[in-house]
């Protein structure tokens, strides 16, 4: 992932807030995972996908095929997912050239360190004000 983009706490809290507020399949039945394509703007992160499923993969899948097909890059987005944070999950965020990775969930040791290798910014635990860093400090800005 190359250098350049940097994530703000606003926008990270902007996001939380807009995946919370999102209307989901989750809500009414549970039971499924998703994952959702957001704009890294200025202290905003509007979503322009959202995808749900009971696979985490498929969900993954879906948004990936659909940036290829649209020819999007992904050098100004952020990927959440409700699923953990594995090498997988890792490695499809990188060939998406996402260099930010947001989860409610944990992570696997295998996902940290492949986030490490690429250059991702990964963020888990994430929910509400609550999150932790786990890879990339020098793109998140706290301030």
């Amino acid at each position: 992932i190359p250098d350049g983009p940097t994530l703000s706490q606003a926008t990270l809290y902007d996001l939380l807030d807009r995946v919370r507020l999102h209307e989901t399949i989750y809500k009414q039945a549970g039971a499924v995972h998703g994952c959702a394509l957001a704009s890294n703007a200025h202290d905003t992160a509007p979503i322009g996908m959202f995808v749900e499923d009971v696979g985490r993969h498929n969900a993954v899948d879906a948004i990936a095929g659909r940036m290829w097909l649209d020819r999007q890059d992904g050098a100004d987005k952020i990927f959440y997912t409700t699923g953990r944070l594995t090498s997988e999950m890792v490695i499809k965020a990188a060939q998406m050239g996402i260099p930010f990775l947001v989860s409610r969930s944990g992570l696997t040791q295998m996902g940290y360190d492949i986030a490490q290798k690429v250059g991702i910014t990964m963020i888990g635990r994430a929910a509400n004000k609550h999150y932790l860093l786990f890879t990339g400090p020098e793109r998140f800005d706290r301030g």
